[in-house]
């Protein structure tokens, strides 16, 4: 079952998917990971009392204002935003997969005080059912995708893993 983390992965490391996918996390060893989840934690208290958070198609929500429709997703930055993007799109596409119309959603980056309105149009559906397919295909491979090599590698839960031989 493809998730919003697949979505997200798909455009950070076609390695980190893969990885992800077949089982090998390493998002519990990872300094950046815990801070993302403390910055989730205390950036909106009062949030839990007013949002839900939901678990759609294999993929949780952070929170969900039910009444007016609006997604929202917190980050702890910005330099992944089109991942993050794509993850909440593929939340609203989820939602209208399960009737509900008319979703948007809002990228909250907190440290950065930074929102960012997310929508879904036509061509971002389209493109989602490809890249599911393309994700799909990237998983369900026997060999791993090569590494990016790329800075924001130094960045990933996945860095000592990809470089553990250099």
């Amino acid at each position: 079952m493809i998730t919003a983390t697949h979505i997200n992965y798909y455009h950070i490391c076609h390695l980190k998917l893969w990885l992800f996918a077949n089982g090998i996390t390493m998002e519990h060893a990872s300094d950046k990971v815990s801070e993302g989840k403390l910055i989730h934690q205390t950036s909106y208290p009062q949030r839990p009392e007013k949002y839900t958070e939901i678990e759609i198609g294999g993929s949780k929500i952070d929170f969900y204002d039910a009444r007016n429709k609006v997604i929202h997703e917190i980050k702890k930055s910005g330099s992944m935003e089109a991942a993050h993007e794509w993850q909440v799109k593929y939340y609203i596409w989820l939602l209208e997969r399960n009737g509900i119309e008319g979703a948007k959603g809002t990228l909250e980056y907190p440290k950065l005080r930074e929102t960012k309105e997310v929508e879904l149009n036509e061509e971002d559906r389209k493109y989602l059912e490809e890249i599911i397919k393309q994700i799909n295909k990237i998983i369900s491979d026997e060999k791993c995708p090569p590494r990016l090599n790329s800075k924001i590698c130094k960045e990933c839960s996945y860095y000592d893993f990809c470089y553990a031989g250099e």
